[in-house]
């Protein structure tokens, strides 16, 4: 047995393991500094009780990077391995250029020769490194496609796994390979742009702005650049908008077939003076659809104790069933706002309420059919007047219009009564003058 002896203590160590016949087992784990993949193998350790002896193990502290031996009571393990496994080869992450669209390949393991009836999955762990959370895929393939940040690093781990049929109802499992991957990073964080903002107008086109960067010089200029799956190769943007010369957004043409998919997006940079860190972000386009808001409000009032309000699907290509509405009402001194699928709600009302409700309707993509989205603006703003405002009204313009009404009808009345009298005297006239002409004859 030959011990590296790391301080003085492993002398007493060494002769406390002589006196009690201890044995190392041949799987001792001897931990390294970061980065250093572990090939422990994997066994099927069977109690020896009728022998207790020390088990010694060795650990590591990070701080100084130096090893010790750390022992503890415990049964003597056998050393005879029913069943291991190696961990897959080459795993190595491969970006082919598609702004965060990377992949994960690796080969099969090494003396698979004693599996050939089993079979072998892998066990991936990845992540960007800042994430807290790693994403676990269990798969039989060689390979794994995912989207990723490459304002960050990532890193990932994948491991070797057997079923249970092929080791007498055991799970066995090899060490970890792992891998990292970072972007080539060139200029400071100050050159990167600013408020990078998305939206996807009515489910028909995209425009993305920003501002430039805070440490950018005045001859910095910007290119955005973008990938989806089902384009051949990443895409420049044509129709960018400008400020002062310089591009600060991009208006993209028709997207086809990008719809539930990641949308990968890099904007980078050139000047004369300094180099440009370049941006990057990952989209789902259905979930930064701003649609457009309903453009007619119906207000029926089936009684006074019920408004009933209606209005128009917006127009566009989204579906119906995609909407969700957010309604506001106002009142003289109060509001309050509610939400529905439906284009249509029925509102009951109390006889103390106000004399006078305002309503306003804006519409958003539902959960059925995104993620998330945007809220559209708000549209036109339609009252109602309830009956003693209504009254009111009436009151002051159609009392006045009756009077002038009874004031015409008055003097038309008696013109007519006047000419009638007239007429009435004339026929008279006429008919005593007809009598004094037969008498004479």
């Amino acid at each position: 047995m030959a011990f590296i002896c790391l301080d003085l203590r492993c002398l007493f160590i060494f002769l406390i393991c002589t006196e009690f016949s201890s044995t190392f087992s041949s799987s001792t784990e001897i931990k390294g500094a970061s980065h250093v993949q572990t090939r422990c193998s994997t066994t099927e350790l069977k109690p020896q009780p009728s022998t207790l002896n020390f088990l010694f193990l060795y650990k590591q502290f990070p701080e100084n990077q130096s090893y010790i031996l750390e022992s503890s009571y415990a049964h003597q393990y056998s050393t005879n391995a029913t069943h291991q496994v190696n961990p897959p080869q080459d795993f190595v992450i491969v970006d082919p250029g598609y702004l965060g669209y990377l992949y994960l390949q690796w080969q099969p393991p090494l003396a698979l020769e004693n599996f050939k009836e089993c079979t072998i999955e892998y066990e991936l762990q990845y992540r960007n490194i800042n994430s807290e959370r790693w994403k676990t895929i269990i798969t039989k393939n060689l390979y794994y496609k995912d989207g990723f940040d490459l304002n960050q690093g990532i890193e990932a781990k994948i491991h070797t796994l057997l079923s249970r049929q092929c080791t007498n109802g055991s799970e066995v499992q090899s060490s970890w390979s792992e891998a990292t991957y970072w972007t080539s990073e060139q200029g400071s964080l100050e050159t990167k742009i600013q408020d990078m903002v998305c939206v996807y107008y009515n489910w028909q086109y995209l425009i993305c702005s920003w501002k430039p960067g805070i440490g950018a010089h005045l001859d910095t200029n910007y290119t955005l650049f973008y990938w989806y799956e089902g384009l051949e190769h990443t895409s420049q943007c044509v129709d960018y908008i400008k400020s002062n010369g310089v591009n600060v957004g991009c208006t993209f043409p028709s997207l086809e077939s990008s719809d539930y998919k990641d949308f990968f997006v890099c904007v980078n940079g050139s000047s004369e003076s300094k180099p440009i860190r370049s941006s990057y972000f990952i989209f789902q386009l259905q979930n930064i659809v701003k649609p457009l808001p309903p453009d007619y409000l119906n207000l029926t009032v089936k009684n006074i104790f019920e408004i009933n309000l209606k209005w128009s699907i917006p127009k566009g290509p989204i579906p119906a069933k995609c909407f969700i509405y957010e309604v506001v009402l106002t009142g003289d001194e109060t509001s309050w706002m509610t939400t529905t699928i439906e284009n249509e709600i029925h509102i009951p009302r109390t006889s103390n309420e106000s004399q006078q409700l305002c309503f306003l309707i804006r519409s958003k993509v539902n959960i059925y059919c995104s993620e998330d989205g945007l809220w559209s603006e708000w549209s036109d703003e339609e009252c109602w007047i309830v009956d003693g405002v209504r009254m009111k009204t009436m009151v002051f313009f159609v009392i006045p219009f009756i009077f002038v009404s009874f004031f015409i009808l008055l003097i038309t009345c008696l013109l007519l009564y006047k000419q009638k009298a007239v007429l009435k005297k004339i026929f008279l006239t006429k008919k005593e003058a007809f009598s004094h002409q037969e008498t004479l004859c």
